[in-house]
């Protein structure tokens, strides 16, 4: 069979965009309506409970646009989306999951309709289990927002996303490129490493990508790499133990004196609150006057003549 590999296609011309998405209508369904419904139920924080009563005739109008049924209780604090039988677009209940996903992380209801769009996604990051100290946390999640939310700015701008922190997690959603970059800068952000280093690298790769001869080639070169100026991990004891092997003892070691014990042996325990307080006043000015004759010395050591020498003879 001859090849037909090297045959002149005129259909396929330079204008063509071949990864644009084409919109799904309801004359492309061939198959009619669905044999069975599909439905996602998903629970929301108490504190969305008034801010979703009021924007859910705005979603659920948004939803019948595309043949999806949806239905807020307040009382179980759940919020349910399901296909019916106007549902043409197989893909459709998937976005809605989505969508009720992003508005129970606190992303506003007209942000988070644009879900519903071709070429749009979402990616909820948990971030709370990367990070186990709580304070670390907290101050590794405000590098994300920076001063005044210009970090954060800056992502959404080089990424083409939108990025919300809310507690324990990053809620992001755009195309799925932006995504994939907007998960490895928080998880590198996590890691102990700060955003401004992804920043630069993205807007490096933004000038790069204006310029048509350096499509084929490695951008290795124009990357900036940074060295890890972190000192080695091993921490070094306070106290040195001897490792060498003891001889066998059945016997327990003997136990450590308390405070008590001590202060008994040395009298201290018997004196009286007012012989405690001056012996601490005592060893206090003892300490004072040691420490001024020190001074002393070292300021006299400056006038101190230097010895000369003694001329030959």
């Amino acid at each position: 069979m001859p090849s037909t590999h090297n045959v002149d296609k005129p259909w396929d011309t330079g204008d063509i965009d071949k990864w644009k998405i084409e919109p799904f209508k309801p004359e492309d369904n061939l198959g009619g309506t669905f044999a069975e419904e599909s439905s996602f139920a998903l629970t929301f924080p108490k504190y969305r409970e008034l801010y979703l009563k009021e924007a859910w005739p705005f979603i659920t109008r948004s939803l019948e646009k595309i043949g999806i049924g949806c239905s807020l209780d307040l009382i179980e604090g759940m919020m349910k989306v399901s296909t019916t039988r106007k549902t043409y677009d197989p893909a459709a209940i998937l976005k809605a999951r989505d969508l009720v996903k992003l508005l129970a992380r606190s992303v506003p209801a007209p942000q988070a309709i644009k879900i519903l769009e071709d070429g749009m996604a979402a990616d909820v990051i948990k971030i709370r289990s990367l990070v186990r100290n709580k304070e670390r946390f907290v101050k590794r999640r405000q590098r994300i927002l920076g001063p005044n939310g210009s970090t954060l700015k800056a992502l959404e701008l080089l990424t083409q996303t939108y990025i919300l922190v809310q507690g324990n997690t990053v809620a992001a959603m755009g195309p799925y490129k932006g995504l994939k970059e907007v998960r490895r800068v928080v998880a590198d952000c996590m890691a102990n490493i700060h955003p401004i280093y992804h920043i630069k690298e993205l807007m490096i790769k933004q000038e790069l990508a204006k310029d048509p001869s350096l499509a084929n080639e490695s951008w290795d070169r124009f990357l900036p790499k940074f060295k890890k100026r972190n000192l080695p991990n091993r921490r070094t004891p306070f106290k040195v133990t001897d490792k060498n092997k003891k001889p066998y003892t059945p016997f327990p070691p003997p136990q450590e004196k308390s405070k008590v014990d001590l202060q008994m042996e040395s009298g201290e325990f018997f004196l009286s609150k007012h012989a405690k307080e001056a012996e601490k006043r005592h060893a206090k000015e003892a300490e004072k006057k040691e420490k001024k004759a020190k001074k002393e010395m070292e300021r006299a050591a400056d006038f101190v003549p230097p010895k000369e020498r003694v001329a030959p003879r």
